[in-house]
């Protein structure tokens, strides 16, 4: 019998995502000369930045050092106006790539896929997309996210309310929609950090319910001055490779001095600084020690406390909000703009979560243990499954089964790029990457880099399946635990660990050796004829060991 089923064409690689990820994914492999079909949930390009549209809505990173590297005139060409740009602003930067060159040809937007199917015997992937189509590649890349999966909404008694909600990750309203009402905000993270005030500023009464008490810091933004900004754009390409030799992403304050290697008034004096400083080189970064000692952490954490003190007038609100649960960095510190002053609005009352937990919520109230609290509209700003959420949501499947059963004990990747038994699949800023403690951007676009070199290495090489060996895997799990468990990450229990989504196991979601090492690791694997990497069913070599020990 004459088979008569459409023929679905072949494409070299399928994209998921137009986000910052995505369009760099689809850039360099049309550069290569390679075919692309990418695919993307929303209407247009943008990723997070599309998304993300709550009032206040920033990026913690300074805006000269999150955006794209691999083109001289793009950063020439764009000025950014602030230190922390705003979302429309990212989004509008993001929007004149894909213009510039020419990526949105390359995507099929408002397209879901819903599932990713390794056909082993044609050596190839076959998305499916919600309209039921079916597209083939030969290599499938995830440039879905790390953060863009809501967490879903655990409220006990959600389905009762009545009235407005609205959640941070998939914004529906405009802030004037809040005026005048009674609006209860749930989470005190980066996004509620962001939105608290400007609520504040509208609202008849605001209570936020808060769980776990975070270390913000000022975010000092300010428009960028255009000596600053000429200045820059003169040291950009040294600026651009001291960001891709540095711990975080970004060009790096190094210093060698330990907490208690000074005087106390020495440190209370250098935390001033770095207080008014502010970012990611503020407190947190003043000391080597911070992320490795307790005693020293509990300098910078104290600080921070003390300051809270000063700033809260009601000393009841004022120990709510100090953050006693874990050490300072150990969770992502967060960055706003009068968030604590907002605690000494008559009309912005708080409730700790810890000590009175949601009961339940009724048509027009959420009732707590202590008490009931009514409310008009209600803002639920409670995060995301991350890094996994997105790629789960794939249905990433070989014959041998799917990747979330392949990850149901926790999280294995080589590199945080590749994973044991799914050839040619590779994801960007994936779990067990730099991604998570970085400049994403800086991580992606290395990512990006190594992933299509060592394509056209497998090709030179005549093979046409990549693939991690089980060996290197777990070489690179062992050297991101033994990493981590240097740190005081490992004391503390947070999104970066998978346990704000109840039965996710735990497994630290980063790499956090440095963006700097990582690179030097990625480029020694590279130059080694990529140990770990089975090209065509043969193996360089099955393992990498402890490849952070010999790199520096």
């Amino acid at each position: 019998m004459t088979d008569t089923r459409p023929t679905t064409p072949v494409v070299d690689v399928l994209c998921v995502g137009a986000g910052f990820s995505g369009l760099y994914a689809a850039y360099k492999a049309s550069e290569q000369g390679w075919t692309v079909a990418g695919f993307e949930t929303a209407p247009d390009v943008g990723g997070t930045w599309f998304w993300n549209t709550y009032p206040g809505a920033r990026c913690d990173v300074e805006s000269v050092y999150y955006s794209y590297s691999f083109s001289e005139e793009l950063q020439q060409e764009w000025t950014w106006s602030e230190r922390f740009a705003p979302q429309a602003e990212i989004l509008a930067y993001i929007n004149h790539v894909a213009d510039r060159f020419g990526l949105r040809r390359h995507f099929r937007f408002n397209t879901r896929v819903t599932a990713a199917n390794w056909l082993a015997d044609e050596r190839l992937w076959e998305l499916t997309l919600d309209s039921g189509d079916t597209c083939r590649g030969r290599y499938l890349l995830a440039g879905s996210g790390g953060l863009s999966t809501p967490k879903d909404f655990d409220v006990p008694g959600l389905e009762n309310f009545t009235g407005l909600k609205v959640s941070t990750s998939r914004w529906t309203i405009s802030l004037d929609e809040l005026s005048g009402k009674r609006v209860a905000v749930i989470g005190t993270g980066s996004s509620g950090v962001q939105c608290i005030p400007l609520i504040a500023g509208v609202a008849a009464h605001l209570t936020v319910f808060q769980r776990t008490p975070n270390y913000v810091f000022p975010a000092r933004n300010a428009p960028l001055p255009a000596e600053t900004v000429a200045e820059i754009k003169s040291k950009y390409p040294a600026i651009r490779e001291e960001c891709r030799q540095s711990p975080g992403g970004i060009p790096d304050r190094p210093v060698a001095d330990r907490a208690f290697d000074v005087s106390d008034e020495e440190r209370r004096e250098r935390y001033e600084r770095a207080y008014e400083r502010s970012g990611f080189l503020g407190v947190g970064a003043e000391f080597a020690d911070l992320l490795t000692d307790p005693e020293a952490n509990e300098t910078a954490a104290e600080f921070v406390r003390h300051k809270i003190r000063q700033i809260v007038r009601d000393p009841r609100t004022a120990a709510l909000l100090e953050p006693r649960f874990h050490p300072l960095g150990a969770k992502r510190s967060c960055f706003g703009t009068d968030y604590y002053e907002t605690f000494n609005r008559p009309n912005v009352s708080l409730v700790s979560l810890r000590e009175e937990p949601i009961t339940t919520m009724t048509s027009g109230s959420i009732v707590t243990e202590g008490g009931s609290h009514d409310v008009d509209a209600l803002v639920l700003a409670i995060g995301f499954d991350a890094f996994t959420g997105p790629l789960y949501a794939l249905n990433v499947t070989t014959p041998s089964g799917r990747l979330q059963d392949a990850w149901r004990d926790g999280v294995r990747t080589y590199l945080g790029i590749m994973t044991a038994g799914f050839p040619n699949f590779f994801m960007i800023g994936g779990p067990q990457s730099p991604a998570l403690a970085s400049n994403v951007v800086v991580t992606i676009e290395q990512a990006v880099d190594w992933i299509t070199d060592l394509i056209a290495h497998a090709e030179e090489e005549g093979g046409d399946t990549v693939e991690a060996t089980p060996e290197a895997q777990d070489d690179w799990v062992a050297i991101t635990e033994a990493t981590v468990d240097q740190t005081l990450y490992a004391t503390t229990d947070s999104w970066y660990r998978g346990s704000n989504v109840t039965g996710k196991p735990a497994t630290f979601l980063g790499y956090v050796g440095g963006v700097g090492k990582y690179r030097r690791m990625c480029a020694e694997i590279a130059k080694r004829g990529y140990p770990g990497v089975r090209i065509g069913g043969q193996a360089v070599a099955p393992r990498i060991g402890r490849i952070d020990e010999e790199i520096a």
